[in-house]
């Protein structure tokens, strides 16, 4: 037998034999209905092709279940795999996510701001720019609907939930100190809050263990492509007297990706027994930095915890602004663990 189509969600509500504002209550939430009336709904929803336009009802709504994931670029597996794990956080929760990517531009955070609104969100997770973000857009999207931060804290007096940088460089450093020679720092550009406060703990560690830090800076125009600027910065570094040191640090995965490669394309043995070269570090567990030649000793931030808590800070926020009761939260920061391989 040839099941039934419907066009709309009345004609449908009108053939179950049950009210429109009952059958909108029952896509929302079954559990809301008396069971005689969910079995008659679910009787006739077998019998037919009918599906809800759960967007179009979404809109007609003050808040909707959706909620925007706005991240710099999806082609850096760290983003693909935190947002991953925000949009099973928000399924499991019952909230649709609506994920946009700035592609690292400033004009199109701005954009994808805009879109969100228009989408009627009912709150977004975002990873700012950084110093590239457009502030008024932030605010503008702070002002209309929750928002909480990742990876990087906006400059609008946002909810956050990153790592604590402070901790991690420590950890690398005091590492790295222990099992050899004292690390210099490979600085990337200050595209984001991270790298100042990685390059600050780098500095304070150095000084708790008596030795005298010392930073080479990335003096280059900003940018996202951190392989091409750990490439170029270490062929330069080569090419003007050659290494300063045995133990590179670099401030991220990333970058220090390219540093191997460079390194290695000019002969240098790179690990951490007596016949190689030099040490080389990073910082965030890259999901490919166990897969480099040879695996990339690094601190892993942790992505699941950064997921689940900014999906809870979020839905807190969401919460207190329909009860108008204040959030018991505003910024969570969290521990990274130390990655022993043998680039290190």
């Amino acid at each position: 037998m040839a099941k039934k189509s419907y066009k709309s969600m009345d004609d449908f509500a009108s053939a179950s034999g049950v009210s429109r504002p009952t059958l909108s209550k029952y896509f929302d939430d079954p559990s809301q209905i008396k069971e005689v009336t969910r079995k008659r709904i679910e009787a006739a929803l077998k019998k037919s092709h009918f599906e809800p336009n759960l967007f179009a009802r979404h809109l007609n709504r003050k808040r909707t279940r959706n909620i925007g994931i706005l991240v710099p670029t999806m082609s850096d597996p760290f983003y693909v795999q935190v947002v991953s794990l925000i949009e099973l956080e928000l399924r499991e929760k019952g909230f649709w996510p609506v994920q946009i990517s700035s592609h690292t531009r400033p004009e199109l955070e701005a954009e994808a701001v805009r879109t969100l609104l228009s989408l009627k969100v009912a709150g977004a997770i975002v990873a700012p720019l950084g110093a590239g973000s457009r502030r008024s857009a932030l605010e503008r999207l702070r002002d209309a609907i929750p928002v909480v931060c990742f990876d990087n804290p906006a400059d609008a007096d946002l909810p956050y939930v990153g790592n604590d940088n402070a901790q991690s460089m420590a950890a690398i450093v005091q590492y790295l100190c222990r099992s050899g020679e004292p690390p210099i720092f490979l600085e990337i550009p200050h595209m984001t809050e991270n790298a100042g406060e990685r390059q600050a703990g780098y500095r304070a560690t150095m000084a708790r263990e008596g030795h005298s830090p010392l930073v080479i800076d990335c003096d280059v125009p900003p940018s996202w492509e951190f392989e091409r600027l750990g490439y170029e910065q270490m062929q330069r570094i080569l090419a003007n007297g050659g290494l300063p040191g045995k133990t590179l640090l670099c401030a991220n995965d990333r970058f220090a990706f390219g540093a191997m490669a460079a390194a290695f394309a000019s002969g240098l043995k790179i690990g951490r027994n007596d016949a190689c070269d030099v040490r080389i570090a990073g910082h965030d567990d890259h999901p490919l930095s166990r897969y480099t030649c040879p695996s990339l000793t690094t601190m892993a931030q942790n992505a699941p915890e950064i997921a689940a808590k900014s999906v809870e800070l979020l839905l807190a926020h969401i919460e207190s602004e329909d009860d108008g009761t204040t959030p018991v939260t505003n910024k969570v920061i969290l521990e990274a663990t130390l990655v022993m391989r043998e680039s290190a």
